[in-house]
């Protein structure tokens, strides 16, 4: 099993020992003291609705591996909700991360796999939120199940034909038990009946729905809140609190710190500590190219092919990859124009290339770490901007004029990672290299700091000296 960082470690330990005091007095006094005992932070923790249930958040900055820590804290807070085989709702910013986590959390081998069968063996099963249906009754209080979504999907005002929140016959053996007085239970509607007609009666009205949602809401999931800073509206509160989580675990390189719906703070991992740990490529070294799109595609080109040759003589396998942003079709330089222009003025084999967009998903099935794999410049617009790794991923060119940070470079953290998280004995493979079209000398270097601290936990400091 891979071997934790010593700030993963210390992270996770700081919930483990916030979790413990919880768990023998979960009262809000009791939580503001531990946490303000714990973080020495002059914020105070905010319950923000959930009385008596854990409510933090860990930020760590992008590379920082929070997904991998997100699979070890379950076994953290399974200890808070005193069960050996809890249910975990696994929430996520979007489609394509849902479907990466969950994956990659049944995939033998993997790293967020080997962290569940570590603590739980074969007792554990994840599922996709479509494909809840299929739990089975005899699993629940049996295994660890691991339900991975979108907060999206849950996210609604109107519950009302929304599947997860809809009877489903599979979920009658599930709810038997249910109390049916338990306050903030989902039940029947003149709108189900409609809908339902064959099912039900008027008889069924205000009868408490057999439901995933109510079956949740009965069982008290320990929550996990992958970019939490995405979850901070009265809407999501209002969601969280329809499935009465035992604990919700929030993680995020930008947390919101606000007065009003801010998150509670718990532990803060620096940049500064991830490229200590080699988890980082840094610094960044960063090429302003003013005469044109053209200019900066030949010097990516040529700098990932400098690394390849670098890396012939580097101890472990290591393939350089480029990965360009492209303009959207109403745009000069679009994915088919740079991808023309790799073929034919550049002589890239074609094999060499991959384009991973909404539409053009090239890269679905490739394993980009296989030796025998032949991709070596990826094209994109925004498909990849979150929730896709590659540790060989070493430099990244934008073919936009850099006007502002979000376009600065939406491909930046994904050329972070550093391969095999070891330090590189060729200095120049500890680095990250970016080319980009500025107008303006400074222009770009700006934009590259502001993203790193803005959208990637950076600090001011930590990105100044980021960027060369």
């Amino acid at each position: 099993m891979l071997e934790l960082k010593d700030y993963q470690k210390n992270a996770l330990a700081r919930l483990q020992e916030f979790l413990q005091r919880a768990r023998f007095d979960a009262s809000e006094p009791a939580l503001r003291a531990a946490f303000a005992e714990l973080t020495g932070s002059p914020i105070p923790y905010r319950s923000h609705g959930f009385d008596g249930i854990p409510y933090v958040c860990l930020r760590i900055p992008t590379g920082g591996g929070k997904t991998l820590m997100a699979a070890h804290a379950i076994a953290k807070a399974r200890v808070f909700v005193e069960q050996d085989y809890p249910i975990v709702i696994w929430l996520t910013p979007t489609n394509t991360i849902r479907q990466q986590t969950g994956e990659a959390l049944k995939k033998p081998g993997h790293p967020y796999n080997d962290a569940l069968i570590a603590e739980f063996g074969d007792a554990v099963a994840v599922y996709d939120i479509e494909d809840v249906q299929n739990i089975q009754k005899s699993d629940i209080g049996n295994k660890t199940l691991i339900v991975v979504s979108t907060l999206q999907t849950l996210r609604v005002e109107n519950t009302a034909g929304r599947r997860i929140y809809d009877y489903h016959e599979n979920f009658e053996p599930h709810c038997v038990g249910i109390p049916e007085d338990l306050p903030g239970l989902d039940r029947l509607t003149e709108a189900d009946l409609a809908r339902n007609p064959h099912l039900f009666t008027r008889e069924h009205l205000g009868k408490v729905k057999r439901s995933f949602v109510n079956l949740l809401h009965w069982r008290r999931p320990i929550v996990i809140v992958d970019e939490a800073h995405n979850a901070r509206t009265s809407l999501t509160f209002e969601t969280l609190q329809r499935i009465r989580p035992a604990c919700i675990i929030e993680w995020t390189a930008t947390p919101n710190l606000s007065k009003t719906n801010g998150s509670n703070l718990l532990f803060h991992v620096s940049a500064a500590e991830l490229k200590a740990e080699h988890m980082i490529k840094l610094p960044i070294r960063l090429t302003e190219h003013r005469n044109g799109w053209e200019e900066a595609v030949i010097a990516t080109v040529e700098t990932r092919r400098r690394l390849a040759r670098l890396a012939a003589d580097d101890t472990d396998y290591i393939r350089p990859i480029a990965l360009f942003q492209a303009e959207n079709k109403d745009g000069k330089v679009t994915v088919e124009v740079l991808k023309r222009y790799l073929l034919d003025r550049l002589d890239i084999p074609g094999i060499e290339i991959a384009v991973a967009t909404g539409t053009q998903r090239e890269l679905d099935g490739l394993d980009l770490l296989d030796r025998h794999n032949t991709v070596n410049y990826v094209i994109t617009i925004e498909a990849l901007k979150e929730g896709w790794d590659c540790a060989f991923a070493y430099v990244f060119c934008s073919v936009k004029n850099v006007s502002s940070s979000k376009d600065a470079e939406q491909l930046l953290g994904r050329v972070l990672r550093m391969p095999y998280a070891m330090k590189r004995a060729i200095p120049e493979l500890n680095q990250a290299y970016a080319h980009l079209v500025s107008p303006e000398f400074g222009r770009a270097a700006n934009a590259l700091r502001d993203k790193l601290i803005a959208d990637m936990g950076f600090n001011e400091w930590e990105a100044a000296a980021s960027v060369v």
